[in-house]
């Protein structure tokens, strides 16, 4: 199993030290032809969607990824990459790959200062460890959406398919579980 992480801008590199700890390889993806290296599942992480966005068709990367995803790849994504996968956004008139039938508002706690950490409750994992940094919410879902956690009346994680997005950073927490949760979609799907 090996895991591509885009690494265009944002928080990769708290994930790649995620994948370490749990022994797993993983690629950094960065452009075009690092797409040809075989990897089983995805993770964006967060950052600024809007530049992520618009890198990945700058570099040539968004069809390919974009079928992937449509494939069925399993992927990560945390933050600015959720805003990535969804399907509409509240308060942009931007979507990106729309895999992911949500809508999502950006920066809906406010900027820097509307930062917070949390423990709340995350389906199928029990409690768990929730930072938020200028994090976006889930301000609706489809009906075959699976709602993971919601906090302070608002969803911050959802289950679609073979696509796992929140709001916080699993990825600053020492709690290993979404990672774990992830690589079993990654597994389930390879074989």
């Amino acid at each position: 199993m090996r895991i591509g992480i885009l690494a265009v801008q944002g928080a990769f590199a708290e994930h790649e030290k995620v994948l370490e700890q749990l022994n797993i390889p993983y690629i950094e993806l960065r452009k075009a032809e690092d797409l040809d290296t075989p990897y089983d599942g995805l993770i964006f992480p967060g950052g600024e969607s809007t530049v992520q966005g618009k890198l990945l068709k700058e570099l040539g990367m968004f069809d390919k990824i974009h079928a992937q995803l449509l494939d069925g790849m399993p992927v990560l994504a945390t933050c600015a990459g959720m805003i990535l996968l969804a399907s509409s956004l509240d308060n942009d008139t931007h979507h990106y790959f729309g895999t992911l039938p949500i809508s999502v508002k950006r920066n809906a706690y406010g900027r820097q200062l509307g930062s917070f950490h949390t423990i709340s409750e995350c389906k199928g994992l029990g409690d768990i460890p929730m930072t938020f940094i200028r994090a976006p919410y889930v301000s609706s879902v489809d009906d075959s959406v699976d709602v993971l956690s919601v906090v302070d009346s608002h969803i911050v994680a959802v289950q679609y398919e073979n696509q796992l997005a929140m709001s916080f950073h699993p990825e600053l927490d020492d709690d290993l579980r979404i990672h774990q949760r992830f690589l079993e979609l990654v597994q389930n799907h390879a074989s």
